[in-house]
């Protein structure tokens, strides 16, 4: 009991402070010992669970399944495939969990490692709509729109999302063989889930389950959930990373240049046999260490999706890519960049050196922010302060146009905040909120 009260209940100190005394120092001498004293009516513990320690959280021991495969990186991590299932036995490293694989049959797969840390956001509690394949989360109406209308999806793929408008309630996308066309689902005060008061249901696994076997006012019959395109990034390279500043040189190797810029260049890496990287290599004499070191402090605890390095936009333009590359496929890139871009401004971080060669393209059309925090200082052009400005393309509508010569503005308050440049440009192919589709127009 002394142990576990010096242990978690430190601020018992002041009215106990023999509890506390330091027996190996010699000011713990002048607080008397005390005799414990046997208490014949306690024969026994309860049993009761200590309380969670600071940062641990109440996953641990609940049973989880697998969002998507993961692919060992350390000796300390964990393999598993999307569907299976596992216990959480330590959830208090933030991003990283020490799990157990749970199979059927223990040697199911020959060799197969059932315990070590598995990256957080790839799981989800079992029997929760976080874990069904077509629950997509807080992603956008227009992401929806994008996954669902990527070439090959046949009508009544669909997904769930959380509602952008109304929090805690839900919408319904669904590919209908021509458009997308999305649906409110309403939520009862005593429970349950509706897109037509006229049928209700208790759980959305039940809500699912019905529109798959008919469409019941729907445009189509639900079929199978959108395929999750995009796997999201674990929150650093490894468990055993996530406090570390530095890591073996030996553990990298570069594959190919992505691009070189004032202060360096980037690389396609490899780290530790298993992870893609992208190297960031430092000139010498280019920048301070201290500087390069505090922008990277804050560069590791910056956390987005448009913030992964892939490979170089620049020269995916120039190439082939540029070709295939028509005006929505321009405007949704420059919306993700502006994304990634608000995302740092609202972290209060200055990229300083945006540019084509430090935007870095994904599959399935995804393009990243890379390469930022190096730039400092940039000598000011000086046909800019002579009011030059770039021409309107003979291609460029003139919506576009008016949004580039507004971030052109001499008057830096007269400019837009990335934040609204990422939804002017989001919207500039979107629809309004009527676009919600009325089941109740379909119910006959």
């Amino acid at each position: 009991m002394g142990n576990c009260l010096r242990k978690y209940c430190t601020c018992m100190e002041p009215c106990l402070p023999w509890l506390f005394q330091d027996t190996s120092n010699e000011l713990g001498k002048k607080y008397k010992t005390c005799d414990v004293i046997f208490n014949p009516a306690v024969m026994k513990t309860t049993g009761r669970a200590l309380p969670l320690l600071p940062g641990q959280k109440a996953e641990k021991n609940r049973t989880f399944v697998a969002l998507f495969d993961y692919q060992a990186r350390t000796e300390e991590d964990l393999s598993f495939q999307t569907g299976d299932k596992l216990t959480v036995l330590d959830a208090s490293q933030e991003g990283w969990w020490f799990a157990r694989l749970l199979l059927e049959h223990e040697l199911a797969r020959h060799g197969c490692k059932l315990q070590g840390y598995i990256p957080a956001n790839y799981v989800a509690p079992d029997q929760s709509i976080e874990a069904e394949p077509w629950f997509f989360g807080s992603i956008k109406r227009t992401d929806a729109e994008k996954q669902l209308l990527y070439p090959g999806t046949k009508a009544g793929t669909f997904l769930i999302r959380e509602s952008e408008s109304k929090k805690g309630e839900f919408s319904l996308s669904v590919f209908d063989g021509v458009a997308v066309k999305h649906y409110r689902i309403r939520q009862l005060d005593e429970g349950g889930f509706f897109v037509s008061r006229k049928r209700t249901f208790k759980t959305m696994i039940a809500f699912v389950d019905h529109y798959n076997q008919n469409s019941d006012g729907l445009c189509v019959k639900l079929g199978q959930p959108c395929v999750k395109k995009e796997v999201p990034p674990p929150f650093d390279l490894s468990y055993k990373t996530v406090d570390h500043w530095e890591i073996d040189r030996n553990s990298l190797q570069l594959l190919k240049r992505l691009g070189s810029g004032q202060f360096g260049e980037v690389w396609e890496g490899l780290w530790n046999n298993t992870t893609p990287v992208a190297v960031k290599t430092l000139k010498p004499g280019s920048m301070d260490a201290k500087d390069f070191l505090r922008e990277a402090q804050i560069m590791k605890n910056l956390r987005h999706p448009k913030l992964i390095q892939h490979g170089s936009l620049l020269e995916y333009l120039q190439n082939d890519g540029g070709s295939r590359i028509r005006l929505p496929q321009q405007v949704d890139m420059a919306s993700q960049v502006a994304s990634g871009m608000a995302y740092l401004e609202s972290q209060n971080y200055i990229h300083r050196d945006l540019a084509a060669r430090n935007v870095l393209v994904g599959e399935h059309n995804v393009y990243k922010v890379a390469d930022f925090g190096l730039a400092r200082v940039f000598k000011v052009i000086q046909k800019l302060d002579q009011g030059y400005r770039i021409p309107q393309p003979a291609s460029c509508p003139q919506e576009l146009y008016n949004i580039m010569s507004q971030c052109w503005n001499a008057e830096p308050k007269e400019r837009p905040t990335f934040e609204t440049l990422h939804w002017k440009l989001e919207d500039y192919y979107d629809m309004d909120s009527s676009s919600y589709s009325d089941a109740n127009a379909f119910v006959k």
